[in-house]
């Protein structure tokens, strides 16, 4: 995944955390950002900031102080485009 891909979230389930955090299964976003992220618990992973969403501050009843943080790369899919007529054709 790279800025300005459009992806898909496949799991917005955050069973320890209070606050809602903005992604809906089945919606398309763009990335804005994508990269490495190291988080004190949950590790290093690679993650993406989404044009439509700004976190904000984390700072919550479970915050954990970080602004604007990156949601795993992981719930995300990229969109897949559908093939053109001509596409077809060529494959044929």
């Amino acid at each position: 995944m790279r800025t300005g891909d459009k992806v898909v979230c496949i799991d917005d389930k955050f069973p320890f955390v209070s606050l809602d955090q903005q992604i809906r299964k089945d919606e398309v976003y763009t990335v804005r950002w994508a990269g490495r992220f190291s988080h004190y618990i949950d590790g290093d992973f690679y993650g993406i900031k989404l044009v439509e969403i700004d976190r904000g501050n984390d700072d919550g009843p479970e915050g954990y102080g970080y602004a604007d943080m990156p949601f795993r790369a992981s719930r995300f899919r990229p969109v897949v485009e559908p093939k053109t007529k001509r596409e077809l054709e060529e494959i044929a």
